[in-house]
């Protein structure tokens, strides 16, 4: 009965049924990732190190250097890197740490003359952001309670997902043998395709989004230097690891470094640092996403908003950080789809 329906009829049809096999599979992956969360995350992290560092592992490779010691030596370099930028933002943070919740209650009590119970509310969340951030971090942790057991769920899942950074660089090259051989009859080469276009959309957003990060935490914190913020070094420390979070981490980190300046420089101060914040992210906005990750997926402010969201209630800040570059794989292969299906479309009309 098929070959009676019009061919666009069955075009549609078909379109629709990859649609609902999309969505059953996303279905059942967030419900793993939900259920399996502990092993989950390790893997997510290691992709997400894979397609950061994986240009170094290829030039290795190119350099003619042995898969498995390229891989080894490409885990050394994410070791060095993530160790030293943790070390850079973890001294900063302490170093000026106290400074910086100093200025935020003092913000909070300047502004509570002001506005009266909206600004002692502000004073009451800064005296406790610790006992805050301590619930969230317990909820997040799968109730872990103990403080040296969430330490060292952390650092079982970083070793894990470094390990699992070399076996998928120095095995990369099977993995596409691997995915087209589980894929079924006539479908290897799109498969593989989807394949190709979701680690690009993530390849592409992890090297932008690191780019773009330091860009804006270089200039934001000179910017404060000259304007003569205290704890200047630790709001761009605030500001660099804010932009894996897109909107919400700019907007906050931007927020906290105009507060601490109206706390310590006053008023007229702390309209300079906005002018810093603004002016940073309307570069970031209208010049370096443009230019930095014109390649990968665009996605509409408000998608992007809704995935932190739900990235949010599914895994705390770890799925706030994984939403973003996850939901760009997925509208990498609902894009690699459409334009297969188009390109059918047109050779058939053609044709």
């Amino acid at each position: 009965m098929s070959t009676l329906l019009p061919e666009p009829v069955r075009r549609t049809a078909a379109w629709c049924v990859v649609l609902l096999l999309v969505a059953g599979v996303a279905a059942v992956a967030i419900w793993l990732v939900v259920t399996f969360k502990a092993a989950v995350t390790p893997v997510l992290l290691a992709l997400l190190g894979t397609a950061l560092l994986g240009p170094v592992h290829r030039w290795l490779l190119k350099m003619r250097v042995q898969r498995s010691l390229a891989a080894g030596l490409t885990c050394a370099v994410i070791l060095a890197v993530v160790g030293g930028a943790l070390y850079i933002v973890a001294k900063a943070l302490i170093e000026t740490g106290d400074q910086i919740v100093a200025s935020l209650k003092q913000a909070a009590t300047d502004l509570s003359d002001h506005f009266g119970a909206a600004g002692t509310s502000l004073d009451d969340m800064a005296s406790n952001a610790k006992d805050l951030f301590g619930k969230f971090g317990s909820s997040a942790a799968s109730g872990v309670i103990s403080g040296l057991s969430v330490v060292g769920e952390m650092i079982a899942m970083a070793v894990l997902a470094l390990l699992l950074v070399f076996f998928f660089l120095r095995d990369s090259d099977r993995a596409l043998g691997s995915m087209r051989s589980l894929a079924p009859r006539g479908t290897a080469d799109t498969v593989e395709a989807m394949g190709r276009r979701a680690f690009g959309a993530v390849e592409g957003f992890m090297r932008g989004t690191t780019f773009i990060a330091l860009i804006d935490a270089v200039c934001i914190t000179v910017g404060l230097l000259v304007l003569r913020v205290p704890g200047a070094w630790g709001l761009g420390a605030l500001v660099f690891i804010g932009a894996y979070i897109p909107y919400l981490g700019a907007f906050i980190s931007g927020a906290v470094a105009v507060l601490v300046a109206l706390a310590d420089r006053g008023f007229v101060i702390a309209l300079w640092a906005l002018g810093v914040v603004l002016a940073v992210q309307v570069l970031e906005g209208h010049v370096l996403q443009p230019v930095i990750q014109s390649r990968t997926v665009q996605m509409h402010p408000a998608i992007v908003m809704l995935a932190i969201a739900a990235g949010a209630s599914l895994a705390g800040i770890l799925g706030m950080l994984l939403a973003v570059p996850v939901t760009a794989a997925a509208f990498g292969v609902i894009s690699e789809l459409r334009e297969r299906n188009e390109a059918v479309e047109s050779s058939t009309s053609g044709g």
